[in-house]
């Protein structure tokens, strides 16, 4: 799958660096810029854990973000043993890493997804380059080339290599095989769908970040919170 098309959309851009962890949204917002290498490229998956759904909520939502294919050099991507999802760790000068470049984040975007992500990561401040689409795909001098030097954070796994496969994590197989645990099927996907689940449910391959998991459900939780606290200030 090409993630350009992913990312047709252009949104307007801002950047600024912020902490490595984030304790609660403020009532001011500052822009963040985030790389994202993982399940997070998937819109929905991105969209549910800032917005709480799979789609932007209001058309002022989607044109908040700007979202672009990028690179981080210096670092691989692993994929964690028993998950669908990837690490990623600092490596050699000459390994890099394909994602997608996330500008228009707000404080209250980057504390969902440090709940999201977890103990297992870290978030680190990084240098990325934006990723120029040149011809059109498929044809044979179609090429992605690198341009602008942009900082931003991304997610680092700290939870120890011992945790993790030799081999790279596939967006496209996570994409067409695993996705529908983050953020459900559609009602033709039943039948056998149910066995799957039921063996999938002995251990959680989403590491709590499904649609039923525990950090899904945090996460839910603290939006209730925040519009009751919201609702009993007006």
């Amino acid at each position: 799958m090409d993630l350009t098309s992913l990312y047709a959309h252009q949104h307007r851009k801002r950047s600024s660096p912020s902490s490595h962890r984030s304790s609660a949204p403020r009532s001011g917002t500052m822009s963040h810029t985030a790389f994202f290498y993982g399940t997070l490229m998937a819109p929905p998956v991105l969209h549910r854990v800032i917005w709480g759904s799979q789609t932007p909520p209001t058309p002022a939502h989607a044109s908040l973000l700007s979202i672009r294919p990028a690179i981080l050099h210096a670092h691989q991507r692993r994929h964690v043993k028993g998950a669908d999802y990837p690490a990623v760790i600092p490596s050699t000068q000459n390994s890099e890493v394909r994602g997608t470049l996330v500008e228009g984040l707000t404080d209250g975007d980057i504390w969902r997804l440090d709940i999201f992500e977890g103990d297992e990561y870290e978030r680190r401040d990084v240098k990325v380059r934006i990723l120029e689409v040149k011809g059109r795909a498929g044809d044979s001098e179609h090429q992605d080339v690198e341009g602008e030097e942009v900082s931003a954070q991304t997610y680092i796994w700290i939870a120890g290599e011992h945790r993790l496969e030799s081999e790279e994590w596939d967006f496209d197989h996570f994409v067409k095989d695993k996705m529908s645990r983050w953020v459900g099927r559609e009602a033709a996907d039943e039948g056998f769908q149910d066995v799957d689940d039921a063996v999938a449910a002995l251990k959680d391959p989403t590491g709590g970040r499904g649609m039923n998991g525990n950090i899904s459900r945090q996460l839910d939780n603290d939006g209730k919170a925040e519009e009751k606290v919201l609702g009993s200030a007006v």
